[in-house]
């Protein structure tokens, strides 16, 4: 049984899917197969995939109803211990970051992530997502594990169900926060540089819809009185972190709640 499963969704994107199978089949590593699922694609990207079938596990070209139903035939096909999700247009950045990655993988890590680079305002970014630290229920309220730079172990799928294919954008964020946040499966980080992230991608583009499919997800997870607070505390932690981008604003702040105390304790005796 392979160690890894690398999965990777398409359609129409002949050129970045023919970027992410070169970095994957220039692995130095062979613990792992590779899987492939294409929407049915008429942009070349057949041709794309024919021509690097020999290393290949499992590939199809057929319509599906969204880049969740992909993943999840991907899963179902997956004989890895662990699953990453690599899209098309993304790509491991070096030969030999599946063998790092996978070194001495702890045997009781249910989910072990590294960091991604991408471009903003034309200039290169190593993102690390929570570094290491441990995982709490607001950050996952808040932000989620990077995706393309996550093993996850394939029994997880069995534990909690596959993706849920009614949301186009954040299915694999109420994966983590029921998995993690609610459940308290165990994360492991590594900083190693895995994938370059392409920022072209639905979830980079279409922030309307990631915020609904967001909030639903949030209504139906989460008790109400729970979500409730954290609603509070997101807005409150928000104030403060405008307030403290501006330092002024922050130290005009601070002075006038210690001369509120103060007052407080002379005019109380």
């Amino acid at each position: 049984m392979p160690k890894l499963s690398i999965i990777t969704i398409n359609y129409n994107n002949a050129p970045g899917l023919a970027k992410t199978i070169e970095s994957v089949i220039n692995q130095t590593s062979s613990a792992f197969e590779y899987i492939v699922i294409d929407g049915g694609s008429t942009d070349g990207s057949v041709d794309v995939i024919r021509q690097y079938h020999h290393k290949i596990k499992y590939w199809i070209s057929e319509p599906d109803q969204g880049i969740y139903q992909a993943m999840n035939k991907g899963i179902k096909r997956a004989k890895g211990e662990y699953c990453q999700f690599l899209n098309s247009g993304d790509y491991l950045l070096t030969p030999d970051v599946t063998e790092r990655m996978l070194a001495e993988l702890p045997s009781s890590c249910s989910i072990l992530y590294g960091n991604k680079i991408r471009e903003i305002n034309g200039r290169q970014q190593v993102e690390r997502s929570f570094a290491g630290r441990p995982i709490t229920l607001m950050d996952l309220y808040r932000s989620t594990i990077f995706h393309a730079t996550a093993y996850i172990k394939r029994s997880l799928f069995d534990t909690y169900g596959l993706y849920d294919e009614s949301l186009k954008i954040v299915s694999d964020w109420k994966f983590y926060l029921i998995a993690v946040g609610l459940s308290n499966e165990s994360v492991t980080y590594r900083d190693i540089n895995m994938v370059w992230f392409d920022n072209t991608g639905i979830s980079t583009t279409n922030k309307v819809l990631d915020q609904q499919e967001r909030a639903a997800v949030l209504l139906k997870v989460l008790p109400k009185p729970i979500l409730a607070d954290y609603q509070h505390l997101a807005i409150d932690s928000a104030i403060i972190k405008r307030l403290k981008q501006n330092r002024l604003t922050w130290f005009l702040v601070i002075n006038l709640y210690r001369a509120l105390f103060w007052a407080d304790k002379l005019f109380s005796r």
